[in-house]
């Protein structure tokens, strides 16, 4: 349940935070009068999460293979939609006040807006919808304590980031508005380096030239991943403290009575809204921290064991990889591209063998615990019997022969597979 928990929550906090505050800093007001565009928020929304469930199914039955190929051209527009959305938010004071007076600025704030929601869902969720292949084991049955358990964990880490953003949100009665601007701008741009990070990672693995100091800042970005999603919480402080100075600057007595009443009741809503806010960013960094320290394990991966290469062909003898365990190789591919591939003997004498690396969780690898074979990043256990066949998490299959008492591999079918390890 936890591994759960603390793979969802830090992945859909973004796009809830960014949700919320566009539709704070981007409101019209109570009432009918309102534009029509305000709905194409709600449409970003929809159109952003289809297409995330949609390309983690492409992704899940290895329809889809490269992920990158998706994510570069997407995580450009996202970078564009970023900045065009600061934009927007420094002048959605100006844009929402008489807004039917210059209509056609506010339908652009709200057409940019969905267009932003839309990207960052589209490229945020797709990793945390996977979670939901690994609730069942292979082989176990559907309904068990342990599938309940993930089910609650996912759901719990999904709710949570809802009720951050919706903390956060009670405060745009009490802030001054130029804190919570301030606060929304700060998750913009963290967002905006968030993508921009993403495609340094693309460009440095494809092998254009960022230089030493690029790749120092790449390293300390991915590095630090966890802080920006904590920071993305934490920037709310500035509206926290200005609705709590503002509360207490407010006189509660003096000649209106009912004014003093109303001074006092924006004090508690702006106290209350603190305090909130402060046990938000709290959860935000406990999940972060000490849920990510109990969930990951520092799990080292075995070593690459010697084999035959030779002519173009990788040979291994069953001698070597009978015993029925985890055993790993490794190759250089022509590209230079350093790839693992697995083999291990299964019930009835056949042989699992597939690239030390699956569709939905990269080239974290495979171990071996209590004789079942394990994805080194989610931690599900793969079925002996799956074992070279696609989709899931199980190993990426290649082709291969046996035969007079060996394995071989035509090295030309790891080559083509490279891109999986860059």
């Amino acid at each position: 349940m936890l591994e759960q928990f603390v793979a969802v929550m830090p992945g859909t906090l973004a796009p809830t935070l960014l949700v919320m505050s566009l539709s704070v800093m981007l409101t019209v007001g109570e009432g009918r009068d309102k534009p029509i565009s305000s709905h194409w928020r709600l449409i970003g929304l929809t159109v952003g999460l289809i297409a995330a469930i949609t390309f983690a199914g492409l992704r899940a039955s290895a329809v889809i293979n490269q992920r990158t190929f998706v994510n570069y051209p997407v995580l450009w527009c996202a970078i564009i939609a970023d900045i065009l959305t600061i934009v927007v938010v420094v002048f959605a004071r100006r844009i929402t006040t008489n807004w039917q007076q210059h209509k056609v600025f506010m339908h652009i704030a709200n057409a940019v807006a969905a267009i932003d929601i839309a990207l960052t869902l589209f490229y945020a969720l797709p990793d945390v919808i996977l979670q939901l292949t690994i609730w069942v084991e292979p082989g176990d049955p559907i309904f068990t304590s342990d599938m309940l358990l993930r089910a609650l964990g996912f759901a719990l880490g999904l709710a949570m980031s809802i009720i951050v953003a919706v903390i956060f949100r009670t405060m745009r009665s009490t802030a001054v508005r130029a804190s919570f601007t301030a606060a929304v701008l700060a998750v913009l741009v963290i967002l905006f380096v968030r993508h921009l990070t993403g495609v340094m990672q693309i460009l440095q693995a494809r092998g254009f030239p960022i230089g030493h100091t690029g790749f120092v800042a790449l390293a300390w970005l991915i590095n630090h991943n966890d802080w920006m999603i904590m920071a993305q919480a934490f920037v709310f402080l500035i509206p926290a403290v200005a609705s709590v100075v503002a509360g207490f600057r407010m006189p509660l007595t003096g000649a209106n009575e009912a004014i003093g009443r109303k001074h006092k009741a924006f004090r508690r809503r702006a106290v209350a809204s603190a305090v909130w806010s402060l046990v938000a960013m709290i959860g935000v960094t406990l999940t972060l921290t000490v849920g990510v320290a109990a969930t990951h394990q520092t799990i080292t991966l075995s070593p690459p064991e010697a084999y035959s290469l030779k002519d173009g062909v990788a040979t291994i003898p069953f001698s070597q990889v009978e015993d029925g365990h985890l055993h790993r190789f490794e190759y250089k591919a022509k590209d230079g591209t350093v790839m693992r591939f697995i083999i291990i003997r299964k019930n009835g004498g056949a042989y699992g063998i597939g690239l030390d690396a699956c569709e939905n969780c990269g080239d974290a690898g495979y171990y071996e615990k209590d004789g079942k074979i394990i994805c080194k990043k989610c931690e599900v256990a793969i079925n002996l019997a799956t074992i070279g066949f696609k989709g899931g998490c199980n190993p990426i299959p290649f082709p291969y022969k046996t035969g007079h008492g060996k394995i071989t591999i035509q090295t030309t079918d790891l080559d083509a597979l490279s891109a999986h390890f860059q």
